[in-house]
């Protein structure tokens, strides 16, 4: 393979981040603070409430707390080393940090893509196959479909960071962005990358974007079946199936831009960036919440349990 000439390997990466302008970089730091308070915020008050609402311990409830926690693991792995970035002059990440960086994040995002299969599952099942519901969708297949998402999340990881671990890195190593991702981290190796470029698409890009048709062609059949069909409960299986497509769009339509269709105009490639990592983990709990009336009932009844609780403590 071709080799370019440094010999120094590398040890840390200087990331540019998003701006140069410090009036703008305290403007971004404190909007995404909030941002990343109202993500644990958000994502821990959907845990609590169906971890400790009763009526929620079903088969169609059982992925979001699981959601939710993959939610806040993706930001964590990216918005701190954002902020810090933000605030420091000194803006860089080791070479260990940024490959521990990007493992966790395909880890958690791969998990939650295939999360996703799992409510186009349950849906399928619950609108051609109600009576039988209950049986086929049980507490074991929901687990067994969380096991397998976490299953293929660390081997989706693993074979990224893999691939890209074989690869020399001895100069440049700076990174015009605010975290450490493939698609930038692998044109700083000091050979030849395009056949690795090719299979790190392939990888991610390409199966990203069969598993997006796959899930669009699922919830159009079944939004079909729901409107020719189904009679009572109609509007809550809507709701139900929109909730979900407006999850699926806010996790694969960036992700398409960013793995599948790599550009060179880093601007635009910044915003989706953020869209990705640090504004829809936030949105995420808000779709759920928001569009869901059995959901928006629990929080309800968690929030009078815990008012109740503390004025029977203050008597």
């Amino acid at each position: 393979m071709e080799k370019k000439n440094f010999t120094t390997p590398v040890t840390e990466f200087v990331l540019l981040g998003l701006t140069q302008r410090p009036e703008l970089q305290s403007f971004l730091y404190v909007t995404f603070f909030i941002v990343y308070i109202n993500t644990w915020l958000g994502n821990f008050i959907i845990i609590t409430t169906v971890i400790s609402d009763y009526q929620l311990h079903t088969s169609m409830y059982i992925l979001l707390p699981i959601l939710a926690f993959l939610d806040i693991s993706k930001s964590s792995v990216s918005t701190p080393k954002l902020l810090s970035v933000l605030l420091s002059q000194h803006k860089t990440i080791s070479f260990n940090e940024c490959i521990l960086q990007m493992f966790f994040f395909h880890f958690f995002a791969g998990t939650m893509r295939f999360c996703l299969v799992g409510t186009v599952v349950d849906r399928y099942v619950a609108i051609y196959k109600p009576l039988q519901y209950l049986t086929i969708v049980n507490r074991g297949v929901c687990m067994t479909i969380v096991a397998l998402a976490w299953l293929v999340g660390l081997v989706h990881s693993a074979i990224r960071t893999g691939l890209l671990l074989q690869l020399p890195f001895c100069g440049p190593n700076i990174l015009d962005n605010f975290y450490c991702d493939v698609p930038q981290v692998i044109k700083l190796a000091c050979t030849n990358t395009h056949l690795a470029e090719m299979q790190m698409n392939f990888n991610s890009g390409l199966v990203i974007i069969i598993l997006f048709i796959i899930l669009l062609i699922s919830y159009t059949i079944i939004l079909i079946k729901i409107r020719t069909h189904v009679t009572e409960g109609k509007h809550k299986a809507l709701s139900t199936c929109g909730t979900q497509i407006t999850v699926m769009c806010l996790q694969f339509i960036p992700s398409i831009f960013i793995y599948a269709l790599p550009v060179k105009q880093f601007a635009l490639h910044k915003v989706v960036s953020v869209i990705y990592f640090v504004i829809t983990p936030m949105l995420n709990p808000m779709v759920y919440t928001l569009r869901n009336a059995e959901m928006k009932k629990a929080i309800r009844r968690l929030l009078n349990r815990m008012l109740f609780s503390r004025w029977e403590r203050q008597i």
